[in-house]
């Protein structure tokens, strides 16, 4: 059974209300202008993407394309409210992939999808969230539920049906995301489908950097342990703005065991990471 306080409490944490009383108070209209922009841009991309794909109901490529489009200029348009300048170096790969990365941050999603056309495989718990459970689910998020391990069939089949349909796929194979210190051990079970299928897993390492003077990006761009999502997102939107780099590895790897390519993928990743540092942020 969905445990609906915990979901709520990790969604808000404690004292929203609060939060946005404290802005207020202290007349910091930043954070909350690009709420509401953000707001206004996925609301607007929404009905956008909801009549495209009406339209293209009879033709699955047609539907796949304007998904990808649509989505693509969405998290364009929220890396552009923020301030985020994105860094892209390496080869991207060219859908249908099979791409792993380290994990720090909700907002990885967002420069993946500002610069690859796939989807995710993700916890099922993400499913139930209020709005971002159903936009989601609207982009074709493979679900994962992490405590069934005959769920895994269910998600190996799905892999397989969206790489056969020409799409990309996107696996964060750490399991959770990361202070960004370090690259954790990765799940062999996320690599049982490339293994069974020999079929060759892309990898990419991300990395977030603050202005000088601004908070470490460890703590306002990477979000981890207990962190509540929405407190997170106001104070993400209080920055002046930051950098991410995605590094995409120069060679996919490939293998037949998933053990063998779990630890062979945490290495590539590595060989391509900056820590984020506590206590300060980055120099540039």
């Amino acid at each position: 059974m969905t445990n609906q306080p915990s979901i709520r409490e990790e969604v808000y944490g404690a004292n929203l209300s609060d939060e946005f009383r404290r802005l207020i108070q202290e007349r910091r209209w930043r954070p909350l202008i690009r709420m509401s922009g953000i707001a206004a841009w996925t609301g607007g991309m929404l009905v956008v993407l909801l009549l495209g794909m009406w339209t293209a109901t009879p033709w699955a490529q047609a539907r796949l394309w304007w998904r990808n489009r649509v989505v693509r200029q969405w998290a364009r348009g929220l890396a552009w409210i923020v301030n985020m300048q994105m860094r892209i170096e390496g080869p991207r790969p060219n859908p249908p992939f099979f791409l792993v990365a380290n994990h720090v941050s909700y907002v990885d999603i967002v420069v993946i999808l500002a610069n690859l056309d796939g989807v995710f495989v993700a916890k099922r718990e993400l499913g139930s969230w209020p709005v971002l459970g159903y936009l989601t689910r609207l982009v074709g998020t493979i679900f994962l539920d992490r405590h069934n391990r005959r769920d895994a069939v269910r998600v190996l089949a799905a892999i397989d049906t969206r790489i056969g349909d020409g799409d990309g796929v996107v696996v964060f194979p750490e399991g959770t995301s990361s202070d960004g210190g370090d690259v954790y051990p990765m799940k062999p079970a996320m690599f049982e489908w490339a293994a069974q299928a020999g079929y060759p897993v892309s990898h990419a390492a991300i990395h977030y950097q603050t202005r000088l003077g601004a908070p470490a990006a460890r703590d306002a761009v990477c979000w981890w342990g207990t962190m509540a999502f929405m407190p997170h997102v106001i104070e993400l939107c209080g920055l002046a703005g930051f950098q991410a780099t995605l590094r995409f590895g120069e060679e996919p790897l490939y293998g037949t065991d998933r053990s063998d390519l779990a630890v062979r993928a945490r290495a590539a990743i590595a060989s391509n990471f900056v820590p984020h540092l506590p206590g300060g942020s980055e120099p540039g």
